[in-house]
């Protein structure tokens, strides 16, 4: 906001860590970590996207992965290890994945197989308020 953006200003730069919203963090590996605090700012944006059963939308709010038996929609075209934003049926965004399976692969596996990889969720605010940031 621009409020915070002139309280900042005042903030000498060698002083001043960060500011705004924490999107994600790097690794030890040097590879991006998306974290839920950006899913409000990417879910309206997001080309690819993979809609969960009712059923399953509370075992993917404790961090587990999607499977197939719990999968109701995936856009078209999604390719395997694409990422994903990963909604209920009711169009309310839950948090972020990677495709484990394609579009094509998703239709032939058996229901236990994983399809999405569980990467971030809002379930999060609540297990690990502590250190979200």
């Amino acid at each position: 906001s621009e409020k915070l953006l002139k309280v900042a200003a005042s903030v000498p730069r060698d002083n001043m860590v960060s500011l705004g919203t924490c999107f994600g963090k790097f690794t030890k590996t040097q590879k991006f970590r998306l974290s839920v605090t950006a899913l409000d700012f990417l879910a309206p944006y997001a080309k690819y996207k993979v809609w969960v059963k009712p059923g399953s939308e509370q075992p993917f709010l404790y961090g587990n992965h999607v499977l197939k038996s719990g999968l109701g929609r995936i856009t078209e075209n999604t390719a395997q290890y694409q990422g994903v934003v990963v909604y209920s049926m009711a169009d309310v965004p839950l948090g972020f994945g990677v495709a484990a399976k394609s579009t094509q692969e998703c239709r032939k596996v058996d229901p236990m197989a994983i399809v999405v990889f569980h990467q971030a969720d809002v379930g999060e605010y609540v297990r690990s308020e502590d250190t979200l940031t």
